[in-house]
């Protein structure tokens, strides 16, 4: 065991876990802390109303709009200016490809990978049908769950205007080698999209140092409330014009995030990054911590990813394991020959272990590696995942194998 790194100290903010429940569903989502969900009510129940600095409730909406860019810059280490609030990955992609699209015409291209969440492709694949442009394909290796680099530069071409990458994969856990993937990108004039959302959970993200443009993440993946973050070089976001309203302002970010914003949510997002930035406790700016926090969350996931996998080729059935790349996220996705994995996850969920079956909307990567659409048993770390857990899950596996 990490000898900073304090599992029981982090699951006593966790009273979800106190009843004995194992969770192994964070790459869905993960479990809430108690110290993000006092923010959120918090902000709710403190004087509050549309941001100004004339009046007591304005302000701390505006502070709480301030406290998230700054929360967010220091977890992705961007540029304040350059964060955007949205409801979801999904909607946040959905719009700034369509806003994107408006400068693209037939004989461009984009450039998409196999190994996506299905949020990081359809939204692409619309905006470029509607305009005429060419969607070129990026396919992983099924055997080794790599995505070479040399799959999406042999892709690209003087009319690449974007790609669209993962950062890590939701389903295998993989993750490409961005920074020589986005080199090339850069070389051909073209933007990087970068879906962060698995990644940021297990990585501390650093946008500069992926090489991304434009990336993408959801709170929810690391403690926070349901909701979406975009971030990118303001440079870059100057040059997105979105639909708005017409009063509402130009200023980026602000022209990005339609309506009023949920000022708790923001709330939420800002506890869980100083959350994070304490899971190993210490002195330090808030991204000093994040790293240090961060080191010590890493140990600790690939300490037990490392006692799941031998346990897996213990277990009493012929297991095939699809998380296999070289650099990857403690998330393992699996099947057992002859064995429904409904029916095991249904019972590993009577024996109190949450590991759902499914394909979670990594439709194109399903097809690559023949799994179709009922994917396989995915189990994901999180940092409140103990070595109990781990035990509990093992033996509730090794218990249904044996029916």
């Amino acid at each position: 065991m990490s000898a900073d790194y304090d599992v029981d100290r982090v699951r006593a903010h966790f009273p979800q876990v106190a009843g004995g429940m194992a969770f192994f569903d964070g790459p869905g989502g993960t479990q809430t802390p108690v110290p993000v969900a006092d923010a959120i009510r918090d902000a709710l129940v403190a004087p509050l109303s549309n941001r100004w600095r004339g009046i007591l409730a304005g302000r701390n909406a505006d502070d709480l709009v301030l406290g998230f860019r700054s929360a967010m810059a220091d977890f992705l280490a961007v540029d304040p200016g350059g964060v955007v609030y949205g409801r979801s990955m999904t909607q946040l992609t959905m719009d700034t490809a369509r806003a994107l699209a408006r400068e693209w015409g037939p004989g461009d291209e984009i450039v998409l990978t196999r190994l996506e969440h299905d949020a990081n492709v359809r939204p692409w694949v619309i905006a470029a049908e509607r305009v005429g442009a060419t969607v070129r394909w990026a396919d992983p290796d099924p055997e080794t769950g790599e995505l070479p680099v040399s799959a999406v530069t042999d892709q690209l071409s003087d009319r690449t205007r974007l790609v669209a990458i993962t950062a890590a994969s939701n389903l295998i856990g993989t993750m490409p080698d961005l920074p020589a993937i986005a080199a090339a990108v850069h070389e051909h004039g073209a933007l990087m999209y970068v879906d962060a959302v698995h990644y940021a959970a297990h990585e501390l993200v650093d946008m500069e140092g992926l090489g991304a443009d434009l990336l993408a993440c959801s709170p929810y993946k690391f403690l926070g409330p349901h909701c979406g973050v975009l971030a990118g070089r303001p440079e870059v976001l100057q040059g997105i014009h979105p639909d708005k309203l017409l009063p509402s302002t130009e200023e980026v970010p602000e022209r990005f995030e339609l309506g009023t914003l949920p000022y708790e949510a923001m709330a939420g997002v800002t506890a869980a990054v100083d959350f994070l930035a304490d899971l190993v406790p210490g002195e330090g700016s808030r991204r000093e911590r994040l790293e240090r926090s961060y080191a010590g969350l890493h140990e600790h996931e690939d300490r037990l990813r490392v006692r799941i996998e031998e346990g897996l080729g213990d277990l009493p059935g012929e297991v095939t394991l699809w998380s296999r790349a070289a650099r990857r996220t403690p998330t393992l996705t699996f099947t057992i020959a002859g064995r429904d994995l409904i029916e095991g996850s249904t019972f590993l969920a009577e024996r109190g272990v949450s590991a759902p079956s499914d394909a979670f909307y990594a439709h194109e990567l399903a097809q690559v590696l023949a799994l179709g659409d009922d994917g396989g048993m995915r189990v994901g770390l999180a940092p409140y995942t103990s070595d109990a857990d781990v035990d509990l899950l093992l033996e509730s596996l090794t218990d249904w194998l044996r029916r």
